[in-house]
């Protein structure tokens, strides 16, 4: 087979198998932005145009999307390659670029388009778990980057549509650590986005309670370090949590200001977003009464105990149970 280092390759998402498959086209939506060649082609141009168009977008959204818009017309080229999954089948369908760029006012959603000889179709049985979870971006048009030469050895006359070997497929341990990466981050960003101060501290009042402890939140203002207090049963001991919603690192003293409030026989917990010094570290060691709950760990318990949380947070932090593969050598 011919040498692909200098090859590009697209993936591409879309809703509308027929147009893709039967027509032979590539395309992408955003009907409102009208047409891209009448815009400059510069990515500022197109963010420009894309806030006029979409004017209540997130401000996230605007440079992913009008990025896309201009990737799609100014750097996909004829002889580009394009890996498309379709759903209706569940087929992998690889093509090449034959068309410039046209705007079809007529075709509803689907506007944006570009002519492609579509050259394989296989099932995704014939792709390494790693080549799937690229092409499953969140983006409707992007570029492929890890994956390449399995996408354009796929394309040999050779080639046969064996179902890949799990058990040698390296990249299903690396796609279960991505996806778990991932789901942490996002939860941690919603958490930092959404919960500041006593906001918090119910949170963690309503993850404790998901614990099966019993919880009370103290009075604002008055807790003197204080922010909850929980109990297993009516049974001592009790315990002291101080919770805390700052970006930067907690320090030892205030984790010593957690101490001074405990009375014999209670136990303290402290709760944050983000870490510990060295120094509070090792005081948590040398204090075995008090427990430190970092953000990494804080996440960990959520994963553990999110079916028990109140529907209110279960909605700040959208979660679907689903079954991913793992390495048949990882631990269970």
């Amino acid at each position: 087979m011919a040498d692909n280092t200098e090859k590009t390759v697209w993936g591409i998402h879309g809703q509308d198998d027929h147009l893709f498959l039967k027509q032979s086209k590539i395309a992408l939506g955003w009907h409102e932005f009208g047409d891209l060649s009448k815009v400059k082609a510069t990515r500022e141009a197109f963010k420009d145009k894309y806030i006029k168009s979409y004017p209540h977008a997130k401000k996230g959204a605007i440079a992913t999307s009008s990025g896309m818009l201009y990737r799609f017309i100014h750097e996909v080229k004829i002889g580009d390659y394009i890996v498309f999954p379709s759903k209706s089948d569940r087929m992998i369908n690889i093509g090449v670029v034959e068309g410039e760029y046209t705007y079809v006012q007529e075709a509803g959603e689907y506007v944006q388009q570009r002519t492609v000889k579509w050259l394989k179709h296989l099932p995704r049985t014939a792709f390494s778990q790693g080549a799937l979870y690229e092409i499953g971006s969140a983006m409707s048009l992007f570029a492929v980057k890890n994956y390449v030469g399995e996408y354009l050895a796929a394309l040999d006359k050779n080639f046969k549509a064996d179902i890949v070997d799990t058990d040698s497929d390296e990249s299903v341990a690396a796609t279960y650590n991505d996806i778990v990466e991932f789901t942490r981050d996002f939860i941690l960003k919603e958490l930092s986005k959404n919960l500041k101060g006593y906001d918090l501290e119910e949170f963690v009042a309503d993850l404790l309670n998901a614990m099966g402890y019993r919880t009370t939140i103290s009075p604002h203002g008055g807790d003197s370090g204080i922010d909850i207090t929980a109990y297993k049963d009516e049974l001592p001991p009790r315990i002291l949590v101080q919770v805390k919603s700052q970006d930067s690192d907690i320090k030892e003293t205030l984790i010593q200001s957690l101490k001074g409030a405990m009375r014999e026989g209670d136990y303290g917990l402290f709760v944050t977003l983000s870490n510990y010094t060295k120094n509070a570290m090792k005081y948590l060691e040398n204090t075995p009464i008090i427990r430190g709950i970092n953000g990494t760990e804080l996440v960990d318990l959520i994963l553990k105990y999110y079916d028990r949380l109140s529907e209110k947070y279960k909605k700040m932090i959208p979660l679907k149970m689903v079954y991913i593969p793992v390495s048949k050598d990882e631990e269970r």
